[in-house]
């Protein structure tokens, strides 16, 4: 459905309740301008657009420190964990 930013604003409910069931594109002198979308499409959209954020944020941050965790892998096939065998402190008492 497409209306005029006219037509959204004086029929603002009956857009709203349009766009519960598909997006309502608002038209400025013709020209697509904005989109009126449900709170569940909207929660989806951020949703994918979070993800999409964090993959590329992994990906970059594993090639910017590719040999750093290489070398981190490795020192853990060899050693372990450094913190293995560590106790907890018993105070006296």
């Amino acid at each position: 459905m497409s209306v005029t930013a006219t037509e959204a604003k004086n029929r603002f409910g009956y857009v709203c309740a349009q766009a519960k069931t598909a997006p309502v594109i608002v038209e400025k002198d013709g020209r697509p301008d904005s989109v009126i979308l449900s709170y569940d499409d909207y929660l989806a959209l951020t949703a994918a657009a979070r993800t999409r954020m964090l993959t590329q944020q992994r990906k970059a941050f594993n090639e910017a420190h590719k040999e750093w965790l290489a070398e981190q892998n490795r020192d853990f096939e060899q050693n372990g964990l450094w913190c293995d065998g560590l106790v907890a402190w018993q105070g006296q008492g």
